[in-house]
């Protein structure tokens, strides 16, 4: 699956369990712009994880197991 692929069915598959989920939009692809590949992004998700307050913080990781699982499937 291409990356970009991956990061809409992530974006897409996470929209249901989030309360932020404009504010999570635009950080993944601001990141998403700024990171080099894909374990740069998944670094820097996890930076602003561990700055960022309940509920955001929850956001974030509810996207990342997502990002993580669309990357797994075939």
């Amino acid at each position: 699956m291409k990356p970009e692929s991956i990061l809409e069915e992530s974006l897409f598959e996470t929209r249901p369990y989030v309360e932020y989920w404009d504010e999570l939009k635009k950080l993944v692809e601001k990141l998403w712009k700024e990171a080099s590949n894909r374990e740069e992004f998944i670094r820097r998700l996890e930076d602003e994880m561990r700055k960022a307050k309940e509920p955001f913080k929850t956001d974030i990781k509810i996207f990342i197991q997502k990002f993580r699982a669309a990357e797994e499937s075939p």
